[in-house]
């Protein structure tokens, strides 16, 4: 079929571990589900443990465990995975320019296959106004400054309060119950970025998502870069229509770009070989696209792995305190 006509090379495995991430958020949302069913039944349900892995979706709790890390060296208890989740993204986004965004990250390949539709259903690849798309682009970075610069200020011990205070404890939980009691605008906003998604491409991602603003900006800082051979380039363009970022790459002899996410998209469709590489900036010797994906799954796995060994995956609340949390919240909405 046409609409599965770009999926080739490196592509298949990028699809297939992006399956793998999606049915793994899927099954960590199961036992949320469950662990939260407990909760609301004021645990006369059967007990299901909470899934560390739901850490990953807690990003400003892994972002001010990583602050408390650097303040203290003193890996916070209350949310320990999201602390090593985090580390294993942003070393990811460093080592391959952003690989965390298109091979890992679910909202990341929800976007993109949105947008693939779309282009399936309009024949054609839509670009916002360049204007616009300097502006909206700006928005993320706007958003990560704020965060950055309202938690980077709080004192050590303030910092370690909100870690150790109750909102923090469960705001797993009440990030739940804002989606299972979401309101009708929210209903609203959703649908109307997945119509701006399935028109322009990465809507989400591109202008609004503050975590691909830190990974954008760990994707400059990376040592490897693509390079282009404009010597055996024969001009067909066929990187840049692919482009995901609508990165110019076949006008440019090094992609530095921080919308990058190492895709490899442009370096599969290219017609003529070593032409499009991968190469680290100091040295002119390629490495092979493979090596992106290898990365990916070993830096998950490894720091996964390291955090369940060191004890610091699972988290030290108990489900009586837990209970007890739950119990003695009147609110648990983010509204």
């Amino acid at each position: 079929m046409k609409f599965f006509s770009n999926i080739k090379g490196l592509q298949k495995w990028r699809l297939l571990i992006q399956v793998i991430f999606i049915l793994l958020s899927i099954w960590i949302g199961i036992d949320f589900y469950l662990f939260n069913h407990y909760l609301a039944t004021d645990g006369q349900a059967v007990f299901y443990s909470r899934p560390p892995g739901v850490d990953a979706f807690l990003p400003i709790s892994g972002f001010l465990s990583l602050i408390y890390f650097f303040k203290t060296g003193i890996i916070h208890p209350v949310h320990p995975a999201g602390f090593a989740l985090l580390v294993s993204f942003l070393l990811m986004s460093f080592v391959f320019a952003k690989s965390f965004c298109s091979w890992v990250c679910v909202f990341g390949t929800l976007s993109e296959k949105l947008a693939d539709f779309g282009e399936f259903i309009f024949k054609r690849k839509i670009k916002m106004p360049k204007v616009l798309d300097i502006i909206f682009r700006s928005l993320k970075y706007l958003l990560l400054a704020f965060i950055i610069f309202a938690f980077l200020g709080m004192s050590t011990p303030a910092l370690k309060a909100f870690l150790d205070g109750d909102f923090n404890v469960i705001c797993d939980v009440r990030m739940f119950n804002f989606f299972a009691e979401i309101s009708n605008l929210t209903i609203l906003i959703f649908w109307g970025l997945m119509l701006l998604s399935l028109v322009f491409r990465g809507f989400w991602c591109r202008y609004l998502c503050p975590l691909g603003g830190v990974m954008n900006i760990m994707g400059l800082l990376s040592p490897h870069k693509i390079k282009r051979n404009s010597e055996s380039c024969i001009n067909c363009k066929k990187c840049s229509e692919v482009c995901p970022a609508f990165i110019k790459v076949d006008s440019l002899k090094m992609v530095v770009s921080d919308e990058c996410s190492s895709c490899m998209k442009c370096i599969d469709i290219c017609p003529v070989k070593d032409t499009l590489t991968l190469k680290p900036i100091v040295s002119k010797k390629s490495i092979q696209k493979k090596w992106v994906m290898i990365s990916v799954v070993f830096i998950f796995l490894a720091i996964t792995a390291i955090a369940m060994l060191m004890g610091k995956w699972q988290n030290n609340v108990t489900k009586e305190d837990y209970l007890e949390i739950y119990q003695n919240s009147k609110e648990l909405r983010y509204y």
